[in-house]
């Protein structure tokens, strides 16, 4: 019978090796981008919201540490389809349980990398 660290570890490898929406978004309706400083970490979130404000398809791109990468693909996961006000209310505590395995404190930076993209995504439409 696996451990509970090893049925997490499975989750997160199959989400940094086959990823939930990873690509470029042709039409995003909004997006933002940013990097952890410390890591080098980077996460590009592209967002298509619909008329009702829901997250109507999403696509996230970047570079980084398996934790950074794992994240953004779990994260898109969750959201897709939800409306902005779900999206604001999903916390970096939530964002961390989501997640999985507890992290250190500079591992944290990696886990809510895509999580504050999306915070600001939702707020940043893209110039047509």
């Amino acid at each position: 019978m696996p451990t509970e660290e090893e049925i997490y570890q499975e989750h997160i490898l199959d989400h940094y090796e086959d990823p939930f929406h990873r690509g470029e978004l042709a039409g995003a309706t909004h997006a933002h981008e940013d990097k952890n400083p410390l890591c080098g970490d980077v996460v590009k979130i592209e967002l298509v919201m619909d008329d009702d404000g829901r997250v109507k398809d999403c696509m996230f791109s970047g570079d980084g540490c398996v934790i950074s990468q794992a994240s953004a693909s779990m994260l898109l996961e969750e959201l897709h389809g939800k409306t902005i006000e779900e999206v604001q209310k999903f916390s970096a505590e939530d964002m961390l349980k989501l997640y999985g395995p507890r992290l250190t404190p500079n591992r944290q930076k990696c886990c809510l990398l895509s999580w504050r993209v999306i915070q600001l995504a939702i707020h940043s439409p893209v110039e047509s």
